[in-house]
């Protein structure tokens, strides 16, 4: 039946009011609490079920003036860390009662600003974004100012709502790292400028090594595409370099299994000739020939988190600014130290 069942058919087989049968299928978590007891409501849910019943989304937006519809950004949903966001999201989202979709921009700043555009023209209820460059150019526009957004994994200027990872943190936490190990001569594979957290992973390192009396030059800290493809040519040159570093940051693993290939066209051995540590901690880092020391980031808590706020704010809550901790994972690659601590 799927769509042709009503909520009336289904009142009309229990002997119940519509509007309660409505308020057990449709109602908030407290209205279906008020609504029926225990035993009727799981009447009402079993034969909903049984005959295939399906709210239509078009009735409810007209009664409700709510699509129970959130739209979501990101670059790529193709990257593993995006990918693991948006399970987060999507779990949490139909936990509440809603449905999700995504689309890709490329991080492309024009891009961007045709699919919020497409994803408004849907009727969603809010949008969380990860896609959003840090000047927070393509959220300045006219077509966000009514509809309710929350930033997920990378911030932007501007004071919008976001949930983050604390990338600063996390490349702190690299920093001290590397000095216990007694490395002096470090690089940073930074990805890219535009995005939070490439600009906040690297800010975290290069601070840290700063406050030991080790200030880096500029020419030890290089931009990249966040992939292996970009990894690889900024370590290239990084460890091209004179004096050669000792250890690499790769602000996401991706990067730093490209810096692997890099280190291994120049004879230099992981662990042992170079250390080297990532960031995301995504579930191949364990498993390389040698397992990648990296800072775990909570993905798919970032992405639960993000639709928790987005609910805040659609119901006329503020949403407030969240920064999840991240974790050292400590694996072969950064290998022993190499002087006493500094």
């Amino acid at each position: 039946m799927g769509d042709s069942v009503t909520l009336q058919e289904i009142a009309d087989r229990l002997g119940l009011h519509v509007s309660t049968v409505s308020r057990v299928l449709h109602g908030s978590p407290g209205a279906r609490q008020r609504a029926a007891s225990a035993r009727t409501a799981q009447r009402v849910r079993d034969l909903a079920a049984e005959l295939g019943y399906r709210p239509n989304p078009h009735a409810t937006s007209l009664r409700t003036r709510r699509s129970n519809l959130i739209g979501v950004l990101f670059p790529r949903l193709s990257e593993i860390v995006v990918a693991t966001i948006y399970e987060g999201i999507e779990e949490e989202a139909t936990a509440r009662g809603f449905s999700t979709f995504v689309t890709n921009t490329h991080d492309e700043p024009a891009t961007q600003r045709e699919r919020i555009a497409m994803v408004l023209a849907r009727r969603v209820d809010g949008l969380i974004i990860g896609d959003a460059h840090l000047d927070g150019a393509a959220l300045s526009g006219p077509a966000l100012h009514d509809t309710p957004f929350v930033l997920v994994n990378r911030r932007a200027e501007g004071g919008h709502p976001a949930v983050t990872c604390d990338d600063y943190l996390g490349g702190r936490l690299v920093a001290e790292h590397f000095l216990g190990l007694g490395h002096r001569r470090v690089g940073v594979i930074a990805g890219e400028a535009f995005a939070s957290t490439g600009a906040d992973r690297t800010a975290g390192f290069v601070d840290r090594y700063r406050e030991a009396g080790l200030p880096l030059p500029s020419a030890a800290v290089r931009h990249c595409a966040f992939d292996t493809a970009g990894g690889r040519r900024a370590a290239t040159g990084l460890l091209g370099s004179a004096p050669r570093p000792t250890a690499l940051f790769a602000v996401n693993d991706l990067a730093a299994i490209g810096a692997m290939g890099a280190a291994r066209d120049l004879g230099l051995r992981i662990g042992a000739d170079l250390a080297l540590a990532g960031f995301n901690d995504i579930p191949v880092a364990a498993e390389l020939p040698v397992p990648l020391t990296s800072v775990r980031s909570p993905m798919t808590d970032l992405g639960r988190a993000a639709v928790r706020e987005l609910l805040q704010h659609l119901a006329g809550k503020p949403p407030a600014p969240r920064r999840l901790p991240p974790e050292l994972v400590v694996r072969a690659s950064s290998g022993d130290p190499v002087a006493p601590p500094l």
